[in-house]
């Protein structure tokens, strides 16, 4: 199949879907190498962004999902004022940071790192569709283990998780301290 001839197909394919799709799933369907329908991909979704359409196409970890564009955002808030982003309240974005950083992260875990019962917050999150099961936990009680969803990413803007911004991951069971305690005899001198 020649590239042009990809390109409608996947454009068909991602419009209809309405969701991601992987690239496996296109590669099968479409009886086509990987590499050409990452590159007949590309070339579709840098052409839609060079035209200022108002879609594109994002690459969310081994698929691509059509999406409105940002400039866009505006007039579908208008005209689909029902369809609001979910919002999250600061537990529930403290439970999300967790269980992406951490993932696949047990409701457990979550609680350890946060001190407070994140029951709630876990179910809102499965509930909005950020977060999924990833399994059971090979231990006594089989807690069950959650990693993000692809409507994470999208939600985020992210094409996938090794966008996140970095940071300094808590070992569980110790203490949050720092290196060094500051001497307070220290601090009165150098405030005079």
């Amino acid at each position: 199949m020649e590239q042009i001839e990809l390109q409608r197909a996947i454009e068909a394919i991602l419009f209809a879907a309405g969701e991601r799709v992987e690239i496996a799933q296109l590669v099968g369907v479409l009886e086509a190498d990987k590499k050409d329908i990452i590159e007949a991909t590309n070339a579709l979704a840098d052409e839609l962004a060079f035209n200022r359409r108002g879609i594109r196409i994002l690459r969310l970890e081994d698929g691509y999902q059509m999406v409105s564009s940002a400039e866009m955002a505006d007039y579908i808030t208008r005209a689909l004022e029902t369809r609001k982003p979910p919002r999250l309240s600061s537990s529930q974005l403290e439970t999300l940071t967790i269980i992406a950083y951490y993932q696949p992260a047990t409701k457990a875990m979550v609680e350890q790192l946060r001190g407070v019962d994140s029951s709630y917050s876990v179910g809102a999150l499965l509930n909005k569709k950020l977060i999924e099961e990833a399994g059971r936990l090979n231990v006594p009680g089989r807690p069950i283990q959650y990693r993000t969803t692809p409507n994470f990413l999208r939600t985020f803007g992210l094409s996938s998780l090794e966008e996140l911004p970095p940071i300094d991951k808590v070992s569980l069971g110790e203490p949050i301290i720092p290196e060094e305690k500051p001497d307070p005899d220290q601090i009165a001198l150098e405030g005079v």
